[in-house]
């Protein structure tokens, strides 16, 4: 990958949130994350000069890889040309895409994710009313502090809406911690790969309003239900209804509460 770089003149934009992954023996581990990937598709968000990349098609999946970077694509070409028929790179904006319409068919996500857009397409993925998804798993790189927020449990700091968000329909887990010297160039913080599964939708809850109840919530997470839910109509005679006291604040609901609130206020 080294000589990749070189040969192509390319550096990690900070702009994009780049950061580049070199150690091959690491990355085959990422890739082996979701398991078995011989023959299947798997959609590649921000591939850059293609480090994971080699490592899902070495693992035998069949890669589509969204990248905006031009730089890049000459690199990616050669990979094209190295996996005949296993590689489709695809110029552009991952976050203006319509996944599902790209791929056709299930597909496992698995991506370093550039940090700039990490969060907002995670969110997306989590937020679909269709269940389960055409996504069979999402397997990504994150700061490490993101990612102890997607698992994060009641009652901590790190909990809050995106922990919310990923644990009411599916199980989320952190899958490995990687060193931020294990990047070039280093990030400031340390990273960590989340792998998630989808499970059961519960019943009669909209994704939609989950969202709006727990961005309502956590978007004042110091102050009290009454307080931080009173913007949100019919929120406060959920909680009356339910037996949830509007003293508490949110980091100390249960995720089934918050899915119990959403219930209340779906259509």
């Amino acid at each position: 990958m080294r000589e990749v770089i070189a040969r192509h003149g390319l550096s990690a934009s900070k702009a994009l949130g780049q950061n580049f992954l070199f150690d091959e023996q690491l990355l085959d581990r990422i890739a082996a994350i979701p398991g078995d990937l011989s023959g299947r598709a798997v959609l590649e968000i921000g591939p850059g000069p293609g480090g994971l990349t080699r490592a899902l098609l070495r693992a035998g999946a069949c890669v589509t890889a969204i990248e905006m970077d031009r730089r890049c694509l000459p690199a990616l070409a050669e990979l094209e040309e190295a996996f005949p028929g296993k590689l489709r790179v695809i110029e552009g904006d991952a976050l203006a895409m319509d996944h599902d319409a790209l791929m056709g068919e299930p597909y496992a996500v698995v991506a370093n994710l550039p940090y700039n857009v990490g969060t907002a397409l995670f969110v997306r993925w989590l937020s679909g009313e269709t269940w389960p998804p055409r996504w069979t798993s999402l397997t990504l790189m994150f700061q490490l502090e993101v990612a102890q927020r997607i698992v994060a449990q009641p009652g901590t700091d790190p909990f809050g809406r995106l922990a919310v968000l990923a644990q009411w329909r599916t199980a989320a887990k952190l899958a490995m911690k990687v060193h931020r010297s294990a990047f070039t160039p280093p990030p400031k913080v340390m990273s960590a790969v989340v792998h998630v599964e989808p499970t059961a939708m519960p019943a009669g809850v909209s994704a939609r309003m989950l969202e709006r109840a727990s961005e309502a919530a956590f978007g004042q997470r110091r102050k009290m239900l009454r307080q931080s839910l009173k913007g949100l109509p019919g929120a406060l005679d959920a909680l009356d209804r339910l037996g949830i006291d509007s003293a508490r604040r949110a980091e100390t609901l249960s995720v089934a509460e918050f899915v119990a609130i959403a219930e209340q206020l779906s259509p």
